[in-house]
């Protein structure tokens, strides 16, 4: 492990570290991420991910527990809390953060569990539907052209460290999802079945679509079912991100 004390701010290295942490799309060009906190560099390290960088203030090198996750990189630069500030995308920043490299984009698994994102816009929206995913133990999110960089910073601080347990694919068109071998599902209001009321296919590809527009007519037509999701207070619709946990939970119950 080497450890680098750097002062400069056009220090090479935070100068990428800038950048991509500024550029929603940036991690498609250099095939890395940058990830800030003590919990997202816990989650990777738990799912066996290692950091190429670590960065880390003078003080988190003082803190026994902040230091040993540093440690677990093979380079660590100590910077001043200034520096750092200038790194974060967060109001109050925190003390560490790493770069991790990506792993080779993967082929969609015909029969696994998924959830498909069609043309999502909402980064937050997009965090907590691949961590609803995780923690209802769906491994694949495949998302369509149109939806928010799975990896941008936005993103990997609203999945919580979900993104280290998924198979993640992105950049996908309609026609691509022909390689799946479970049935698709999406939700509807124009449909007699009813989530708690039918039998669930399992496994099967959740389809979560467009925040103002839904599921494209399309992506609609390759589904095997539409299910309406109960809401006696009279809302017209769902959050899609709350859509997306109630229908990963209710697979998840039909299957216990």
């Amino acid at each position: 492990m080497k450890i680098d004390t750097i002062t400069s701010r056009d220090n090479p290295a935070l100068v990428r570290l800038r950048k991509l942490g500024s550029e929603p799309g940036g991690y498609r060009k250099t095939g890395s991420v940058w990830i800030e906190g003590d919990h997202l560099l816990r989650a990777a390290l738990q799912r066996g991910w290692t950091p190429v960088l670590v960065v880390a203030t003078e003080a988190a090198m003082q803190d026994a527990v902040l230091r040993a996750l540093a440690e677990q990189a093979p380079r660590v630069l100590v910077v001043p809390t200034a520096l750092f500030k200038a790194l974060s995308g967060l109001e109050s920043p925190a003390q560490i953060g790493a770069e991790l490299t990506l792993p080779a984009a993967s082929a969609i698994d015909a029969n696994a569990a998924s959830v498909v994102l069609d043309r999502l816009q909402d980064a937050g929206n997009v965090g907590a539907i691949l961590r609803s995913a995780a923690a209802f133990g769906v491994r694949q999110v495949l998302a369509l052209k149109g939806t928010a960089a799975l990896w941008s910073p936005k993103v990997v601080r609203a999945g919580q460290g979900a993104h280290f347990g998924l198979r993640l694919i992105e950049g996908l068109a309609a026609d691509d999802l022909a390689a799946l071998a479970v049935p698709l599902i999406a939700t509807s209001s124009h449909t007699e079945h009813v989530l708690n009321r039918i039998a669930l296919p399992s496994p099967c590809a959740w389809v979560m679509g467009h925040e103002g527009q839904g599921v494209s007519p399309e992506l609609m037509a390759r589904c095997a079912l539409t299910v309406g999701i109960p809401q006696p207070g009279g809302e017209e619709s769902l959050n899609v991100a709350a859509a997306a946990a109630i229908c990963l939970y209710e697979s998840q119950r039909q299957k216990a």
